[in-house]
C-alpha cells in the first residue's frame, strides 16, 4: 500500500510541475505584447487600431471583432477553424503567414517558444 501511495504521489506532482512548466507568465507577456500595441489595443470596449482589439480574443471567434476589416483571406480562414484557441493562435504568433498566407498582418511573428507562452497567457488573462 504504501508502494501504491508514493507511485500516485509521484505521479501527481509530476503532472503539477509538467502543467505549471506549460504555464505562461503573465507579466512576461505583457511585456512581449509591447510589440503588438502599436497595432492593436487590449482594452475592455477599446477601440481598434491598424489591426483588432485582442479583448477576450482567446475562444472568440475569428475574424469577428466588431468594426474592423478582415482580410478575405483571413475571413475564409475562420470559416473552417471558428474560433482562436491556444494551438491556432501559437501557429498565429509563430508566424502569421505560415497560418493565413495572404493576410495582411505584416508582423513576422515570434522566435522564442516562451514568449508566445507568455503572450497567450497575458491574452488570456485579459479577457472575460
Amino acid at each position: 500500500m504504501k508502494t501504491f501511495i508514493k507511485f500516485f504521489t509521484l505521479i501527481y506532482f509530476t503532472m503539477h510541475f509538467i502543467g505549471s512548466a506549460n504555464a505562461g507568465d503573465v507579466k512576461a507577456g505583457e511585456k512581449v505584447f509591447n510589440k503588438c500595441k502599436a497595432c492593436h489595443s487590449i482594452d475592455e470596449g477599446g477601440k481598434n487600431k491598424l489591426g483588432p482589439n485582442l479583448w477576450n480574443i482567446v475562444g472568440a471567434p475569428i475574424a469577428a471583432v466588431e468594426g474592423y476589416k478582415y482580410s478575405k483571406a483571413l475571413k475564409s480562414y475562420a470559416e473552417e477553424a471558428g474560433n482562436w484557441n491556444e494551438e491556432n493562435l501559437t501557429a498565429w504568433f509563430k508566424k502569421p503567414k505560415d497560418l493565413v498566407r495572404k493576410t495582411k498582418m505584416i508582423f513576422p511573428g515570434l522566435k522564442k517558444a516562451d514568449d508566445i507562452t507568455n503572450l497567450l497567457s497575458y491574452l488570456k488573462a485579459n479577457g472575460k
